[in-house]
């Protein structure tokens, strides 16, 4: 579902409002889990409106650091990086608000090299309906083409840094 916003080849603030329609299906699992388990609709909805007045501003090349409160929070250069398709940048930087969580499990990558924007395999449409649409049919030639369960597991479940590994050079 993800793939929506980041099929932007450019970053600017519209790129986080670049939302894919259907997310909403994939946040019920997780919100409707933490509701199940007590808490108040209301505390969900509150943290997610912080968490997306937060992650606006980050969509920006204008600024360039934060100083050191970029050692705890997500900057615009660490969202920079998240967005790169740049092969070093791919499955980076996946914190909201805090970067720490990139810190403790190995997943943070300090912004270097310029940032490539878009996709690994850029789709080249203003279409809406391709741009929500096109990634489901990439996953399923992906898993079609798959000698093993475990890779088309994994072609449903994991992420593009995975993907890109596997895939034939011609296809990347």
């Amino acid at each position: 579902m993800h793939v929506v916003h980041h099929s932007s080849e450019h970053y600017n603030l519209s790129t986080a409002l670049r939302q894919p329609v259907a997310e909403g299906v994939t946040w019920t699992v997780p919100y409707g889990l933490l509701a199940l388990i007590g808490i108040r609709p209301s505390a969900i909805e509150n943290a997610r409106a912080l968490n997306l007045v937060y992650q606006f501003w980050i969509h920006t090349e204008v600024v360039r650091s934060i100083g050191w409160l970029g050692r705890v929070l997500n900057t615009p250069s660490h969202h920079r990086v998240h967005h790169g398709s740049n092969r070093r940048y791919l499955d980076r930087n996946h914190g909201s608000i805090l970067i720490v969580w990139d810190r403790i499990f190995g997943t943070f990558e300090p912004e270097g090299e310029p940032v490539v924007y878009g996709l690994t395999r850029n789709i080249d449409t203003n279409n809406p309906a391709r741009i929500a649409t096109h990634e489901w049919r990439d996953i399923a030639r992906d898993i079609a083409g798959s000698r093993t369960w475990s890779d088309r597991f994994g072609y449903l479940v994991r992420g593009p840094g995975w993907a890109y590994s596997r895939r034939p050079a011609a296809a990347v």
